[in-house]
């Protein structure tokens, strides 16, 4: 038996947050780290950085927007940087294999609003993704789906359902969509820990969310379900978020003693 202790954390921009990366992962010494938002082309990449930390990096950044990348104490393997079937400039997925385990990052596209051309766009891609895991699932079924999906599953999971109520991340098809994902044999880490426990992993940088407790939780580890039932512990680490120049997400753990 083994502890496998693997996080997801939006950081908005890496540029920026470095520091803050590199600290939190000396700390909490996670096997694997999944980024998202990271904003920086390939090229500029600091991957010496987590070299020097212990750790092997795989990326698909573009300049200003997007980004992910998979921090990883064993090498990667079995890269994928796109979802089949959908042609997508954006850079939003990256999988990649630790171990035995599959591991894909994801930063599901916010929506804008509900009456957008956006909101349009991450339905079809939420699509997709439903078809890609379903396939995905019987080549790997050790896997970990984890990221950004700026999805609020429940009304627990909301400040304020009330307000929140239709609006994008809280909305009624973006909530089915996350559900169908979980029917095709995943669990959600944090909530099967944490049935009751009413946290968040996103506040608004406007308004002083983070200190009023006004957030969201749409940061996730779904586990497939045979990962899941080795699930030890699953939390989020508010304390990033309390730091100076913070990321408007903090970090979501998950540990697991597999067998």
């Amino acid at each position: 038996m083994r502890l496998f202790k693997i996080a997801t954390w939006n950081v908005n921009s890496l540029r920026v947050r470095l520091p803050h990366v590199l600290a939190w992962l000396k700390e909490a010494k996670p096997d694997v780290l999944a980024l998202q938002e990271t904003k920086l082309p390939d090229a500029d990449f600091p991957s010496a950085a987590f070299i020097d930390a212990g750790y092997d990096a795989v990326f698909s950044g573009q300049r200003t927007y997007n980004g992910v990348a998979v921090i990883s104490r064993t090498k990667p393997t079995d890269i994928l940087t796109d979802l089949p079937g959908l042609e997508d400039p954006q850079r939003r997925v990256l999988g990649m294999v630790a171990g035995d385990i599959r591991v894909l990052d994801l930063y599901v596209p916010n929506g804008e609003s509900v009456n957008s051309e956006k909101y349009q766009y991450k339905l079809n891609w939420l699509k997709k993704l439903d078809l890609f895991l379903k396939r995905e699932l019987q080549k790997h079924p050790r896997m970990i789906v984890l990221g950004d999906f700026n999805i609020a599953p429940e009304d627990i999971d909301v400040h304020d359902p009330a307000l929140w109520e239709g609006q994008v991340l809280f909305s009624v098809p973006e909530r089915k969509a996350f559900k169908s994902l979980l029917q095709l044999g995943f669990a959600d880490c944090f909530r099967q820990i944490n049935p009751q426990e009413k946290s968040y992993s996103w506040w608004d940088y406007r308004m002083n969310a983070f200190r009023r407790g006004m957030g969201l939780r749409i940061d996730h580890i779904l586990a497939s379900v045979p990962l899941a039932s080795q699930c030890v512990k699953c939390y989020i680490d508010k304390s990033q978020r309390g730091l100076e120049r913070p990321s408007d997400h903090a970090p979501v753990v998950a540990e697991f003693r597999l067998t």
